[in-house]
Order: C-alpha cells, then structure tokens, then sequence
C-alpha cells in the first residue's frame, strides 16, 4: 500500500514543482534579477518609433475577419497538399481520388464564400 501511495507522491512532487518553479522564477527571481532604471522616455508608449495617435482599440470591419478566415482555409489548404504531392508516386490512385475529393470540397466552399460576397471588399 505505501509503494502505491508512493508512486503518486511523486507525481504530485513533480506537479508542485512544475507550478512553483516557473511561477517562483516569473514572480519572485525575475524582479529581483532583472536591471530597473525607469526614465520617463522608457515609461511612454513606444510604437514602431512614432507617437501614437487615436484610440488604441479600434473596431474593424467584420469583412476583414471573414477574409482573414478564408486566408487561413486555404492557407492550411497548401498545408495537407504539400506532403500529398511529395508523396503522389506512392498513394497512387486511392490518394488522387482523396485529393480530388478535399480539393472538390474547398471548392464548394469558395463558391459559397464567392456568393455570400465574403470576398469583395467595398
């Protein structure tokens, strides 16, 4: 009974110090180790070397969104197409039908897209 019990004190120990040692490192050493010099030109806001103006959340439309996903789809697209056509020789024909079949479905969903108007931008 004390070999089981044993076997999970250890990893409640290796638990704890996961937790505590990042933490411990974040909260208590990185103060401590880091230099602290504050200027008043280390304290202003600093954005690509040039002051910053307006608000500093600003809403966007939610058309760029919908093109950011798209992007996305078809960029992981490039992705699965990738290893496929390295590997063309080897699936034969049971892996150009799969292909065929995922490109197929993207294309639906770029026709969808296309009539939805998720790609105009006016």
């Amino acid at each position: 009974m004390f070999e089981y019990w044993n076997s999970y004190l250890f990893v409640a120990l290796f638990l704890l110090l996961g937790i505590v040692l990042p933490v411990g490192s974040l909260m208590v050493l990185g103060p401590l180790l880091r230099p602290n010099k504050p200027t008043a030109e280390k304290l202003t806001t600093y954005e690509s070397g040039i002051e910053p103006f307006g608000e500093a959340q600003v809403r966007y439309n939610i058309r760029y969104y919908l093109f950011a996903l798209m992007f996305v789809v078809f960029d992981v697209e490039i992705l699965f197409l990738y290893p496929w056509a390295v590997s063309f020789s080897e699936l034969g024909m049971y892996g150009f039908v799969e292909v065929l079949i995922f490109v197929g479905l993207l294309l639906v969903g770029l026709a969808y897209a296309w009539k939805k108007k998720v790609l105009e931008w006016t």
